[in-house]
């Protein structure tokens, strides 16, 4: 394995470990112009495990799978955070979406990113109310 600094045609760039043309191993790329940077663990030109940063300042530190978000991880957006599984780059099966600065958070199961129904709503003034029939309401 082999490693230094790669140069993109877009302005992309690479700084890690490289193997048979891939990033392979621990390194840091970043998208053309600075926008967006990962920084993590790479097994055949594909992201593992790690962070990534986008121009905006959301976040996602986590698991990934052929380029996507997938298992385990937590997402940083506006002032919004997300905490569990992933499927193919969209928020999976169960997790929980709570607010930074409110009592709002939703804690339930996933499908496509969306909230399938199936778990507790808290509100931003703390009302809460079970959706669906996984708690039993």
């Amino acid at each position: 394995m082999t490693g230094g600094r790669f140069d993109f045609d877009d302005g992309g760039t690479y700084c890690g470990g490289w193997e048979d043309g891939k990033a392979h191993g621990h390194g840091v790329c970043t998208g053309p112009k600075g926008q967006g940077e990962y920084s993590g663990s790479w097994s055949n030109g594909f992201e593992v495990v790690g962070v990534y940063t986008w121009p905006s300042g959301n976040v996602f530190q986590g698991y990934w799978a052929q380029g996507r978000r997938h298992g385990l991880g937590v997402e940083t957006k506006g002032r919004w955070i997300y905490r569990g599984e992933w499927t193919h780059g969209f928020k999976g099966r169960y997790g929980v979406r709570q607010s930074q600065n409110t009592p709002a958070r939703y804690e339930g199961t996933w499908s496509n990113g969306l909230q399938d129904g199936y778990g507790v709503e808290t509100y931003g003034d703390g009302g809460e109310r079970g959706t669906g029939s996984l708690f039993g309401y």
